[in-house]
Order: C-alpha cells, then structure tokens, then sequence
C-alpha cells in the first residue's frame, strides 16, 4: 500500500522554522530601532501621570492661579525667539529621561574577594572529591570553580549559601565521608554560625545554608493551638508548614513556625522526654508544658530535683498535686497508675455498650516529671521499690486513656532512667551544648546541622517519633518568684498561670488624730479650781 504524501503545511516545517526565526529577528531589530522612540513614549506617560497626580493633589482654591500662571509661561515661551523649538526639546529630553529603564542591573559576578574564597573552598574539596582514575575530573588543582559552583550567595562579605556538584562515585551514602565534607565547609564558610547540608544523592548535588540564630525573645502566652496541641518552642520557616503568631519582647505581633507536639488517643508520640545539661531549660520546658495543658486537662507534677521550680503552680484551678518528696512523689505516681486503669475501664465499657466515653475519662491528664533518678536514687538509699516503675501503666496504655507523660531529666543522669521510660518516650528533646554524637544518640538520628556558636538557655534540638531533626527554642517560661529572671517573662508567666487574682488594694491609710491644743482661758480656769 503506498504511503500517502503529508499535507503541504505539515511537509514544509523548514520554511516555518525559518519565517519564525525571521520574524523573530525582525522583532529584535525594530526594538532595537525604536528604542528611543519607546523611551520617550513611556516618559511622556509618566509627565502625564505626574501632571495628573499634582492637579489632583492641588486645592481648588489654587488651581486658577496655577492655571494662569502655566498659560502665561506658554505665551512667553511663544513669544521668545526660538522659544517653541527649545520648549519642544526640553519635553522631550525630560521625557527620555523619566522614561529610561531604572531596573537596577544585576552584577556580573563575584567580587575580587568572593571569587578568591570560592577558589580557596574549591582547591580545599580537591583532595575529597577527586579520583587519579578519572578521565575528566570535576575538581583538580588549579582547576576552576566555576564548573562545580553552580549558585552561591553572599551577605556582608559571608558565604550564606552554596550549591555545589560532586562526583558520581564520591561515597556520599557513608556517615563518615559526609562527616568529613561537612567539617571541611564548615571550617572554610567561616565559624560561629549553624549551616545546614541538604544533600541529594540522585543528582550528587550538596547545598550549604547559613542559618539565622532563632529568636530568643518569645516568651510564654497562649499560643493558636488545637486541643491537644502543645508548642514545644519554635524553629527554622522551612522546616515546618506551619506557623503561628507570637508576641516578643516588644508588642508588636508577628508569625513564628512552631514544633507541635500532639497527644491524645490519635497520636503517634504519645510521651516526651526531655534531656540537657543544668540550665538548659528543661524545667522551663516542662513548666510551659503545664501552662499550656491546664487550658484543656489537669496536671500532676512530680519535682524530684526538690527546689521549688514548681511552687507557682501549687493550688492552681486543674492542678492535681505538685510533689517534692519521695513519699508524696510515690503516692502520686500510684494515684496516676490507678487513675489510667480506671480510664481504661471506662473506655472499653463505653465502647461495648456503643455510647460516647463520659467527660471524666476523656478529660486529659498530664504527668510531669522533672528529675526522676534523683527520686530512684533515694528510694535506692531508704530500700524503697523505683518511683520511674510506677511510670510503666500510663506510659504503656496512656494513649487510650488520653494521658501523657513527660519526663525530664540530666544528660549524664541517662543511664539511671527506667528502660520503660526510654522506650515509650518517642518525642524527644534534648537542649544545650552537646556533641554530634551525643544529640544521634538521644534523638535516634543525627543532626542536619553544625553545633552552634552560643547556645542560650532553651535552645537545642527535637525529633518527634520518626521525623526529622528540627532546631528548636523553648519559650521563656521561669519561674515567676525566681528574681533573676526579667520582669516581663515573670509577668507573663503569671498572666498565665489559673486562677490568678489581681492583688489586693493597700489598706486606707488611717487619718492622723489632730493634735490636741489647750486653749488659755481653760489653764487659768483649771489653776484658779486649784487655788
């Protein structure tokens, strides 16, 4: 069967190409001619906008003698010698000049010194990322940067970001060899900032971010949460989709991506754990724990450290018990465990017999815990059985009764907590100065940043469940009759705290008693009685 022959406007593709590159080029030759005829046109429009703009702007009471005042300048520009011509010339300069392109230009490339440092980060890569047996390397010495930096930034003199390609058979699966390519950039981009690594393996492509410092100036409030919804503190914009708005320091307000950690029977990371080093914030972690779970459920604190950081919380409408002691702590601990099998009862009851759980088990409960194996290590001394075993009911089946458990406590005191603990506690925290390795081993993955500089109080890293490893800092939360703390934070954690009562008006001041007088007719009565 013989092929049929295409249509003439589908067979003559060439002369389509070559009349589009021909219009095309028409195209540009006509810019390029009228350009000054385009020029003029969009400054003659921006005269007229301006010329509108001020007519507008102009008081009626003004525009008459404004008006008179134009026509008599024509009528003595008419009548100067060559006075049309030079006013004819005069628009039109003025208007090429209103109608020239004022975007700014973007720069030609790096300068003297940012090209120097580039040079200097690629000739350091070198040894890491180049092979003898290959045939066209991507780094070699004195070779070019240009080919292995494909975009870069800088601020102030300051490499902020930089993506950069490696070879295909760099082993960039290995922790080590990732590790070693890490400290290199981090050492060249210059110390004392955190810079992320986001690497991708299917393009052999490595991004370094220079990251801000976290905002240290939030302090405890009530934050745009659902129930069971806690903010833990806040972190980086991209590492979250979510944000939500905040009050700092100041009084303005403004929109922050916060770490949620979420509860209840839905949840993934029922239970937290908390860990850092003495003063780093766990305590007021804990603390803004409690303010925020108060707004939705009760509390029961157990303080096994004994000095008091809870006391503002004694009394308070929704709190159970606030304990200090090994025996108060214990008796707490039992009350908890009894109040989650109850809760389980109820719950399956009211799932057998088809009918909503009632309000008292639905209610949620919370159970903070801040140094546990100090209270192991005195139940240890008196022969008592581990308050943290009491820990084993509603850490195990709290999900189902809408209880949670957060347990804070010292870094180097990790080995005394219970394996229960350890186990059930998927949310994890871990605040100040520490080693890679040590924030791998308390998250269970290792961080996608380097060790910051300085490290205020409440900063450090969380990891909730599976997730990633997220930059975080805790609000300020201390304790409100702690007087080294500043005034602001305590009177925001006292607007917070339940039940709190404005204090009482001074008493009147008591009037003075008039001063007695003695008047001189009485004197001279009362000695002449006595004569």
């Amino acid at each position: 069967m013989a092929r049929r022959p295409l249509p003439s406007i589908l067979s003559s593709r060439p002369a389509l190409v070559r009349g589009r590159d021909l219009a095309r080029s028409a195209a540009d030759g006509a810019s390029d001619v009228l350009h000054p005829v385009i020029t003029i046109a969009r400054g003659m429009r921006r005269q007229a906008a301006w010329t509108g703009g001020w007519w507008g702007r102009t008081p009626k009471d003004r525009r008459g003698p404004a008006l008179l005042l134009a026509v008599a300048g024509v009528v003595v520009v008419v009548m100067m010698p060559y006075g049309p011509l030079l006013a004819v010339v005069a628009l039109l300069a003025s208007a090429a000049w209103m109608g020239r392109d004022r975007t700014p230009s973007a720069p030609a490339g790096p300068g003297e010194a940012e090209t120097g440092r580039l040079q200097s980060l690629y000739e350091a890569l070198v040894p890491y990322l180049s092979d003898p047996a290959d045939p066209a390397p991507l780094y070699t010495h004195d070779g070019s940067w240009a080919k292995a930096f494909s975009s870069f930034d800088f601020e102030d003199g300051r490499l902020v970001r930089l993506h950069l390609r490696y070879p295909a058979y760099f082993t960039d699966g290995e922790a080590e060899s990732r590790a070693r390519i890490e400290q290199l950039l981090h050492a060249k981009a210059g110390r004392g900032r955190e810079y992320r690594f986001d690497w991708d393996e299917e393009d052999n492509h490595l991004t370094l971010t220079a990251l801000p410092p976290l905002p240290t100036d939030i302090v405890a409030q009530r934050f745009v949460t659902a129930p069971g919804e806690t903010v833990l503190g806040f972190t980086d914009p991209d590492a979250v989709p979510r944000t939500v708005p905040v009050a700092g320091s100041g009084e303005e307000t403004r929109d922050a991506p916060p770490v949620v950690w979420r509860t209840g029977a839905r949840s993934t990371e029922p239970h937290l754990l908390a860990l850092g080093q003495p003063g780093t914030g766990t305590t007021s972690l804990l603390r803004s724990i409690a303010l925020q779970s108060l707004v939705h459920g009760d509390v029961v604190i157990v303080d096994g450290s004994g000095t008091g950081e809870y006391a503002c919380l004694t009394g308070r409408p929704g709190v159970l018990a606030v304990e200090d002691g090994l025996l108060g702590a214990a008796a707490t601990l039992e009350w908890a465990a009894h109040e989650t099998e109850r809760r389980l009862i109820a719950v399956n009851r009211a799932r057998q017999e088809g009918r909503p759980v009632d309000d008292d088990a639905r209610r949620p409960l919370w159970i903070l815990v801040d140094r546990p194996t100090a209270l192991s290590q005195l139940a240890l001394a008196e022969g008592r059985p581990d308050p943290q075993l009491l820990l084993d009911v509603p850490l195990r089946h709290g999900r189902t009764a809408n209880v949670a458990v957060a347990v804070a406590d010292q870094l180097d005191a990790t080995e005394a907590l219970a394996p229960v603990v350890i186990a059930h506690t998927r949310a994890r925290v871990v605040l100040g100065r520490l080693a890679p390795e040590h924030v791998e081993a308390v998250l269970g993955a290792a961080q996608r940043t380097t060790p910051a500089a300085e490290v205020p109080p409440g900063r450090g890293y969380a990891r909730l469940g599976t997730g990633p490893v997220l930059r975080l800092q805790v609000p300020a939360t201390p304790d409100p009759y702690d007087d080294e703390a500043t005034s602001p934070q305590r009177e925001a954690v006292l607007a917070l705290l339940p039940g709190a009562t404005p204090e009482p008006p001074a008493p009147d001041p008591e009037p003075e008693p008039e001063p007695s007088t003695l008047r001189k007719e009485a004197v001279i009565r009362t000695v002449a009685d006595l004569g």
